[in-house]
């Protein structure tokens, strides 16, 4: 439990202030929106440009295009309210969204967990999406995301908690959507270019072009990131990625959106540290041969139709070619370096994926009762064939060997959905149904390391089919503000390594997939200019939750139990100047603001049954609280001073100390100030009073967090 001393105070302001929010609907006139009703249109039925720079409520309207998210606890997370964020920091860019664990580490990798909801580990508990399109290797056999798009070509991003299982996928974590820049459509070309320098040898390149010309739009861009990194040795990236995305708009009802990725990417991996090495040296490298390399290729491709006002049809098509690659030295331990003999060789592992995916949408409004009622509905189809090979390296840094494991995956899934959002008044009811089949078949032959001699073969093929259930309620308490419910299904199928596992001394069992509920009770709303805010409670029912058990020598895969997790989420945006202006009875807009934010989750989590009962779920922290001042200036001057504090929790279910996570709390200051019409500069200070902690603690021992850095840039843009 978190001490009582850290949270009495804040936790009583955070309180008033969010009673104030919740009064004052009831006394504040009804206020014009700050953006035209023209403009809001624009970003959700065609999509913001670059060049538009809107700052996005902080809420998604009830029914967008072909998805509902009435009575869904939905965050929209818009970049433009901060300074630009610089090499895809995401510390800065979750600033202003509770219950989101973001765990840093060594490599340009992201990890990101909720409410304890499993490691945080490539964002694997959590359905992750780039405009609707599944980014994880696979979602279900392997649901890693190594690549995410460069934060400078998205737009916003959408989080859907608990609910985003019926809209996007099953995963129990909810739904993160990166959503990236349309075509500008005012001119036939625009040209960005942003480049930054940085601590260790930083370099960041961001270059795009966009326009339209008659029917065609087109944005492209190419995005180079690259550093030594901060540990002593091997920790140098290097990453390329671009996009072509074209838009040819048929007639004013309907058009088509083609899209091509290309993202290639290798680091070091300089190995993890004991806590008596981190506290002597975190700049320390265990690792000087480890690397890992990564490249993807994908295509899609929307048709977007509006049969006439409230009837619309989406369907994506999607496929693509993913390769994860990896050499790992032997021989070292947790936070150690190699030794003896398994010192001189390494494992190779190459992973591979073709996927194709297909996904129809239809959103139609009918009337009824004297309301106007949404019923969206769908299905995806999705395949995936995904071969690997292991391999034993017979130097420390070779990049061939003999082959010890060669693996073909397989995975077929479908999914139907349909959600109804009922109106009645200001009180709305959204039921919704997902049914999921999943069809997994994992064929694995085993050698000799030493010879290469065939020793075995292994096959398993499962098919899970799953119902997943929810129900969302929504009452408008005025002035821009409402009242939500939601109680929601979701399923984490049974991933490739828990089928068959290629570590030697892992044994997988069959334990059922995970089953979720989520509940939420909250209030959110914008019921002043110069005030908003969201707050929930909220419990999270997570059963089969899978881990891994060690007893007499034999490590296994199997079931840890159930975690039941539950607690508060809390954000405010308040702006002092425009707060001000209301006390003193001033109604004037102003060009300038200074936004005092914050947002607290307050968790408990405790695991039930199985060999950890009792204990504490992995990556379950007491608290997160983030705050800070943002400063701004019409479109001209933003300035960010962004803090974090995360309590001090576990890496794994069974809470051994070793992999404690102290406690830890980190400042950036950051700034962007637009010069000339067509020129910014941009600089920041991360983790400016130089904390020294870590975010994340894996097999092989502590990652460090980066201490102090510094970066500043500028950009050029018409």
């Amino acid at each position: 439990m978190l001490p009582q001393t850290s949270l009495t105070g804040p936790t009583i302001a955070l309180g008033a202030l969010f009673a104030l929010a919740v009064a004052s609907h009831a006394q504040s006139p009804t206020l014009k929106p700050d953006v035209a009703v023209e403009e809001l249109d624009i970003v959700t039925i065609y999509g913001e440009s670059e060049s538009d720079q809107i700052t996005q409520n902080s809420f998604p309207q009830a029914v967008e295009g072909t998805k509902i998210f009435s009575g869904k606890r939905a965050t929209v997370i818009d970049l433009d309210a901060l300074p630009k964020v610089q090499a895809n920091n995401y510390r800065q860019a979750l600033a202003s969204t509770p219950g989101l664990l973001f765990s840093e580490e060594t490599t340009p990798l992201v990890s990101i967990g909720y409410r304890g909801i499993g490691e945080p580990h490539r964002f694997q508990f959590m359905q992750v999406m780039k405009d609707g399109v599944p980014i994880h290797a696979d979602p279900f056999g392997y649901p890693e995301a190594y690549y995410t798009p460069p934060l400078d070509v998205v737009d916003r991003m959408e989080f859907i908690r608990g609910g985003g299982s019926l809209m996007y996928g099953p995963q129990p974590g909810g739904a993160f959507n990166y959503v990236t820049y349309m075509p500008r459509r005012d001119k036939a070309f625009g040209f960005r270019t942003q480049n930054i320098f940085g601590t260790d040898n930083l370099f960041s390149s961001y270059t795009a072009v966009d326009g339209t010309y008659g029917d065609w739009g087109y944005y492209g861009y190419f995005n180079h990131r690259s550093s030594d990194g901060f540990r002593q040795w091997n920790s140098d990236y290097r990453l390329d990625g671009g996009n072509v995305k074209l838009v040819h708009t048929i007639s004013d009802d309907t058009r088509v959106i083609f899209s091509v990725d290309m993202y290639e990417e290798e680091h070091g991996e300089p190995g993890g540290l004991t806590a008596a090495n981190f506290a002597a040296n975190p700049e320390m490298t265990t690792r000087m041969n480890d690397r890992f390399r990564l490249r993807r290729y994908a295509a899609s491709a929307e048709l977007q139709h509006k049969f006439q006002e409230g009837t619309e049809f989406s369907l994506k098509a999607w496929g693509g070619y993913y390769q994860r690659w990896s050499k790992r030295q032997l021989g070292g331990g947790f936070g150690t370096l190699p030794a003896g003999g398994a010192a001189a060789t390494n494992n190779i592992e190459n992973q591979q994926f073709y996927t194709f995916g297909i996904e129809p949408r239809f959103r139609h409004d009918w009337e009824a009762w004297g309301d106007k009622h949404t019923l969206t509905a769908g299905m995806q189809y999705y395949y995936c064939y995904s071969p690997r090979e292991d391999k034993r390296g017979l130097s420390p840094d070779a990049e061939d060997g003999n082959i010890f494991l060669d693996s073909r995956r397989e995975t077929i899934y479908g999914s139907l959905f349909a959600e109804n959002k009922f109106t009645f008044g200001k009180f709305s009811i959204t039921p919704g149904f997902r049914l999921e089949w999943i069809k997994q078949d994992v064929q694995s032959r085993n050698f000799a390391p030493a010879t290469g001699a065939f020793t075995g073969e292994v096959r398993k093929a499962q098919t899970e089919v799953q119902p997943l259930f929810g129900l969302g309620m929504a009452y408008d308490i005025g002035n821009e503000s409402a009242i939500y419910a939601n109680v929601s299904q979701g399923y984490r199928s049974t991933i490739f390594t828990e089928s068959i596992v290629a570590q030697p001394g892992v044994v997988a069992t069959d334990a059922a997939p995970g089953l979720s509920w989520s509940y939420e009770l909250g209030a959110r709303g914008k019921p002043a200019r110069w005030l908003t805010f969201d707050t929930s409670v909220f419990l999270i029912d997570l059963d089969n939750r899978f881990g891994t058990v060690t007893a007499g020598g034999v490590t296994r895969l199997t079931s840890v139990g159930r975690s039941i997790n539950y607690g508060w989420d809390g954000a405010l945006d308040l702006d002092l100047i425009g707060l001000s202006d209301r006390i003193a009875g001033r109604d004037v807009e102003r060009s300038h603001s200074l936004n005092f934010y914050t947002n607290v989750s307050i968790l408990e989590a405790e695991l039930h049954g199985g060999p950890n009962d009792g204990g504490a779920p992995q990556y379950a922290p007491d608290y997160m609280i983030r705050t800070g001042l943002i400063y701004k200036h019409a479109d001209r001057v933003k300035i960010g001073f962004l803090g974090t504090m995360v309590a001090d929790h576990n890496a794994q279910d069974n809470s051994n100390p070793t992999f404690d996570i102290p406690s830890y709390m980190t400042w950036d200051l950051t700034a962007e100030v637009k010069v000339h019409e067509h020129f910014t500069v941009m600089a920041g200070i991360n983790n400016l009073f130089d904390e020294s902690y870590y975010a994340r603690v894996r097999a092989d021992g502590i990652d460090p967090a980066y201490g102090r850095n510094f970066y500043v840039g500028g950009e050029v843009r018409f």
